[in-house]
């Protein structure tokens, strides 16, 4: 059995080190997106994991297609066509300083694909699991449309159906993001979120909490929003990541399951940033190998949430980590130290 994901791919450009965008004079590059980032880390971890997108024919099409193969990503399901590569440019933050993200990705070849293009039928063969996150359906209304197609076939062959929101104001507004997923909601089994898009896409806040993404975040008021997510769109497990912003360089992680009517929390770690990008697609990579390989809520909301905190600790989009580093950090081996 086999995990797909379904997104863009784009091309990644950074000024070397912490560099700002104006100080550059050059940029490393490299390939990612929410989606394949999920894709790649899952083959890390042993997983058969496909993603499906669209790229053109050309050289840098190629290109990203490689990216994505190096790591043990079934790239079969790729169409090609359109006319170019999604970019993005990011300058990494430090201390004080934030990081910033430019897009430029209007008009590439997934964007403009039709809902028609995608053959889920075909896609879906074989496989167990399927992620996507909000990203994907900001595109385009035709994008919009295949999530809505993959998740409704999906149901009918008893997939299992993961969703991370990750709303992105450069792409749509939330009004338009919460319409569009609420109808997408329904059909996904394992959401994964946060307190802030609980409340801003959907409307849900704890009773008596504080501003959602503010501060500290409260693990009862996690707890309750959890449930409401539960109930409101009949998920069968809610998981809430659970960050504090001490600066661009050192934040607190954690995360919790909600799942059998319990909520279940993970240890909290001091994480010393040295790539944020794909944080979250490494926690919902880890996530959906746990629940798939049978861990229990504990087990899998601690290994989910260690998969992440390495993240944090591995340059570019793709969270290259085993198993084996996962439960060791997860088990209590944070340290540190060279392994030899």
């Amino acid at each position: 059995m086999k995990v797909i994901t379904f997104g863009e791919l784009m091309l990644r450009l950074a000024p070397e080190g912490y560099l700002r965008f104006v100080q550059a004079d050059r940029f490393a590059a490299t390939f990612g997106g929410a989606e394949a980032n999920v894709a790649v880390s899952l083959a890390q971890f042993g997983v058969d994991a496909a993603f499906v997108s669209k790229l053109p024919p050309h050289e840098i099409g190629q290109l990203a297609v490689n990216s994505l193969r190096r790591y043990g990503v079934d790239t079969s399901y790729i169409l090609r066509g359109g006319a170019r590569v999604g970019v993005y440019y990011v300058e990494k933050g430090a201390s004080q300083r934030a990081s910033k993200v430019v897009y430029d990705r209007a008009g590439s070849s997934v964007a403009t694909a039709s809902r028609n293009e995608f053959d889920w039928q075909k896609i879906l063969a074989g496989a167990d699991w399927f992620h996507f996150t909000g990203i994907t359906p900001a595109l385009s209304d035709e994008l919009a449309a295949a999530c809505l197609d993959a998740c409704r076939a999906c149901r009918a062959a008893g997939i299992t159906v993961s969703c991370d929101p990750n709303y992105r104001k450069n792409l749509w507004s939330l009004e338009k993001a919460g319409s569009t997923l609420r109808e997408l909601m329904p059909y996904v089994d394992v959401l994964i979120a946060n307190e802030g898009q609980a409340a801003d896409l959907f409307g849900i806040r704890a009773t008596g909490s504080g501003t959602p993404g503010v501060g500290k975040p409260d693990p009862e008021s996690c707890a309750q929003v959890a449930a409401a997510l539960a109930q409101e769109f009949g998920c069968r497990q809610v998981a809430l990541t659970m960050r504090t912003s001490r600066t661009a360089s050192d934040n607190d992680w954690s995360a919790m399951l909600y799942s059998g009517g319990k909520s279940y929390f993970a240890r909290e770690y001091p994480v010393h940033i040295v790539d944020r990008v794909g944080g979250g697609d490494g926690f919902c990579a880890g996530l959906i190998y746990a629940l798939r390989e049978g861990f229990a809520a504990q087990e899998a909301i601690e290994f989910a949430t260690a998969a992440a905190c390495l993240k944090h600790a591995v340059e570019g989009d793709y969270n290259l980590v085993s198993v084996e580093e996962v439960r060791a950090l997860a088990g209590g081996d944070g340290s540190g130290r060279v392994q030899r």
